[in-house]
């Protein structure tokens, strides 16, 4: 269980975190500016099992994959957005940051309530205001790949011969 931080719409790459601090790939490193300029109390209050809530099209912008490692290094359990730009999406799944699109959830959770997050299911439970909501579960390849720390991890640990 954790925090929401509630984000708005069309949230671009650079908004999450600016470029001149993508200077390193080092998660901790990034985690410390993550939304300075739109949420500058998130890297100094957010706890592990917290949630981003994104409004529609979260992640759009360039296509580094800074932004979703430096949401990772701050330790949030997951994103929930109605929508992903396609690119963020990729990324977040190639570095083990797990998504969840579900727009009933992303309109009705708001800022600070607890959130409850059952990626295997889909699940999430706004327990503040006690209403639950249904994303797709994220497929068992991509959990795995979660579980492993993104997808380098993962193919380190699995021969090829085992993907085929």
């Amino acid at each position: 269980m954790g925090k929401a931080w509630k984000f708005g719409e069309n949230l671009n790459t650079d908004e999450i975190i600016p470029g001149r601090y993508n200077i390193t790939i080092d998660p901790l490193e990034l985690a410390k500016n993550v939304f300075c300029e739109i949420k500058p109390d998130y890297a100094k209050n957010v706890k592990p099992g917290d949630v981003v809530v994104g409004g529609q099209n979260f992640g759009c912008g360039s296509s580094r994959e800074h932004a979703p490692i430096a949401i990772k290094g701050s330790q949030a359990v997951c994103v929930i957005a109605p929508s992903f730009a396609r690119i963020f999406f990729r990324n977040a799944i190639n570095i083990g940051l797990p998504i969840l699109e579900c727009p009933e959830a992303s309109a009705d959770i708001d800022e600070g309530d607890d959130v409850q997050v059952d990626l295997a299911n889909g699940r999430i439970s706004n327990l503040t205001k006690d209403h639950t909501y249904q994303a797709q579960p994220l497929p068992a390849f991509v959990m795995k790949i979660a579980e492993a720390g993104g997808i380098v991890n993962f193919l380190k640990d699995h021969e090829i011969e085992d993907l085929l």
